[in-house]
């Protein structure tokens, strides 16, 4: 008896379809640069598959999987992609050595994707010396959106003082006179969202202000002593400025300490594989913003574009939780790129990937909320200027209705 697809198995191998039958760019001559031809075209990437921010290797998986399936239904504008994601375990010296590979001696046409702010501000300089594309970078450093002095470079995230700014009006308007505390990654990560959230709250007259500020190091094995001093201090909103392992346990010990602070977290750590690992109990009314749909929950489970994602993941990595809303936002920049690649044609050089990607103004990735877009043009690499304030409601997060724009 032949077997008929379901609805939602024809809607979801229909959203994958459309993502892929774009039509072919033709160029009136062929022209190529390092890392492509009439054949291939190879990308580069470095993600922590190792070390503590390996949760963040599904970026590469999902990748991987990705470009398998548009090799397997023919590539990009005839040429199959050659995607390499190697492993730099959140370690600036192993950035360093996995992009000097990929650069050299794979000699890929551009990185996308890859991972960190460390890591990634150790070849920044690097690839733009060499004119290499370094583009959909998962951090949203403010350093990245500097068209003028390192054109090579955009960010693929909110950038982190614009996401910096609207918590800090979020508590100007529901807590005037907030004592907050604040854990901190002892980076540039870290200090990337510090000054531009005490600016605000600065401007605003001062009324809410910071009392106690902990900071955490990567290879900190734990952050209770941190969690302890500012559960004591008096604050009563707690800014947790933390990425992967030390969000999860940083959510998980607020609770067990019974501390009830207003709590607001970085959006690149709302994933809910993090999430998952703090307790979704114990994340509940977190303030965040917000860009993206999620996998994997009720909301968004006859979205084309979530069911696009789903269909992959089924097929090609069984293995990932259909909620890891990391790999969600690893398909939605490998589509990304794959748009840039499309749009390039047959002149397949480091200068035109660029110029196709800084003119994804108006660009929507399937990770994104409906009417949220890229922003990107060649003068200015912001990412996305319109985001939402949300709070997770122990298993979601409820949006608000009005955007914010900066």
């Amino acid at each position: 008896m032949t077997k008929h697809p379901t609805r939602r198995e024809f809607c979801a191998t229909a959203a994958v379809a459309a993502l892929v039958s774009a039509p072919y760019v033709r160029a009136a001559e062929k022209k190529y640069g390092p890392g492509a031809s009439d054949t291939e075209i190879k990308l580069g990437q470095t993600v922590p598959h190792s070390g503590p921010g390996s949760l963040y290797g599904v970026l590469g998986r999902i990748g991987e999987a990705y470009f398998q399936m548009r090799n397997e239904q023919g590539g990009i504008n005839g040429r199959k992609i050659n995607f390499l994601t190697l492993d730099d375990a959140y370690s600036a010296p192993k950035c360093v050595e996995a992009t000097r590979r990929l650069v050299e001696q794979e000699e890929v046409l551009a990185l996308f994707g890859s991972l960190g702010t460390a890591p990634q501000t150790a070849v920044h300089k690097y690839l733009n010396s060499k004119g290499v594309p370094q583009l959909l970078l998962n951090t949203g450093a403010s350093k990245w959106n500097d068209p003028k002095n390192f054109k090579w470079t955009m960010a693929g995230l909110p950038l982190y003082p614009t996401e910096a700014r609207i918590l800090a009006r979020h508590v100007v308007n529901v807590k005037p006179e907030a004592k907050i505390g604040i854990l901190y990654q002892n980076d540039d990560f870290g200090r990337d969202f510090l000054g531009p959230f005490k600016k605000v709250l600065a401007d605003a007259g001062g009324k809410a202000t910071v009392i106690m500020e902990q900071t955490y190091d990567l290879t900190d094995p734990t952050i209770d002593s941190q969690l302890v001093n500012l559960s004591k201090s008096g604050a009563d909103v707690f800014y947790n400025i933390s990425t992967g392992k030390a969000t999860s346990q940083s959510i998980r010990k607020v609770a067990e300490l019974g501390w009830k602070p207003l709590q607001l977290l970085s959006a690149g750590s709302t994933g809910r594989s993090i999430l998952s690992a703090a307790g979704f109990e114990n994340a509940k009314d977190i303030v965040a913003i917000r860009y993206a749909k999620d996998a994997g929950v009720p909301r968004w489970q006859n979205d084309p574009e979530v069911m696009g994602f789903e269909a992959l993941r089924k097929k090609y990595l069984p293995n990932v939780d259909p909620d890891n809303t990391i790999a969600y936002a690893g398909y939605g920049q490998a589509v990304t790129m794959g748009e840039i690649l499309r749009r390039c044609g047959d002149e397949l050089t480091r200068e035109n990937v660029l110029k196709q990607a800084s003119n994804l103004n108006g660009f929507h990735s399937p990770f994104f909320l409906d009417g949220i877009t890229y922003n990107y043009t060649p003068d200015d690499y912001t990412p996305m200027k319109t985001l939402y304030i949300s709070i997770f409601n122990g298993s979601d997060w409820d949006i608000s209705d009005k955007p914010v724009t900066e």
